[in-house]
């Protein structure tokens, strides 16, 4: 295909994969469940971190998530305390445990306390027009509050070459804009024209067939060389190809 074919093929796939029907079978259902901007934020961030593997297990365990904090994830954050740690006894998604759990809701408090809240702490980590600069810095925020350092592992960090996959899927969530009724677009301090796509397996096999990326590893090298194709394409909403590659990934076995 020339590049002009290829952005009339992913336009379309892009269209065709970003609409209500996506929402069933993706973790993304659990922050669609609310309405408040602090329980939509906070319910899609946990279930982003634990975004690995097997998708029904993910909605599994993050419907344990909401479960554990009463349906009401602003509420339970911001009145925490540390006498109702017994109610994460038991919890594990893969290699994410009731220890790493009661340190998030600890350092989701400290944001919401001390920082202004989570879409704050990502605009006042911009360096640039750099939104990956913006993860390091939260995670630098994040893990103000004592931690153990196993925990640190579950927030990944692009300045030390990690492509940061389920953080840049949140911040697609958060930031995109809703008319298709995927995403939410509740964060308007932060420009589309800054994410980056979730750099997965469907995503980056997809993205090496059409000859968007040459590197083979899926590290932040690799996802700056998607981000400067894709935004070639669409620079003021370069992410919505996110569906398309992972709808042909995914569903199509392109």
């Amino acid at each position: 295909m020339t590049k002009k074919e290829l952005k009339i093929f992913l336009d379309e796939k892009a269209a065709q994969y970003e609409n209500n029907d996506f929402i069933p079978h993706d973790p993304i259902q659990i922050p669609h469940r609310y309405e408040k901007k602090e329980d939509i934020e906070i319910a899609a961030f946990l279930t982003a971190t634990i975004a690995w593997g097997n998708r029904k297990s993910i909605i599994k365990n993050a419907t344990k998530l909401m479960d554990i904090m009463g349906n009401a994830p602003h509420d339970f954050i911001i009145n925490y305390n540390p006498e109702q740690t017994h109610l994460f006894e038991g919890f594990v998604h893969r290699t994410f445990n009731s220890i790493d759990l009661e340190t998030f809701i600890r350092s989701l408090q400290n944001i919401y306390v001390h920082h202004g809240g989570l879409e704050q702490v990502f605009i006042n980590g911009i360096e640039n027009g750099d939104l990956q600069a913006a993860i390091s810095n939260f995670k630098k925020v994040f893990f103000e509050v004592d931690h153990m350092q196993r925990t640190q592992k579950h927030i990944s960090d692009p300045l030390k070459n990690s492509a940061a996959k389920r953080i840049n899927m949140y911040l697609r969530w958060m930031v995109r804009n809703p008319k298709a009724g995927v995403d939410f677009g509740i964060w308007k301090g932060i420009s589309p024209s800054l994410l980056s796509c979730p750099l997965d397996v469907h995503t980056s096999n997809v993205a090496r067939k059409l000859k968007l990326i040459k590197r083979k590893q899926n590290d932040s090298k690799t996802l700056a060389e998607l981000d400067k194709a894709l935004r070639k394409m669409d620079p003021k909403d370069p992410v919505k190809y996110d569906f398309a590659l992972f709808g042909l990934g995914a569903f199509e076995g392109f």
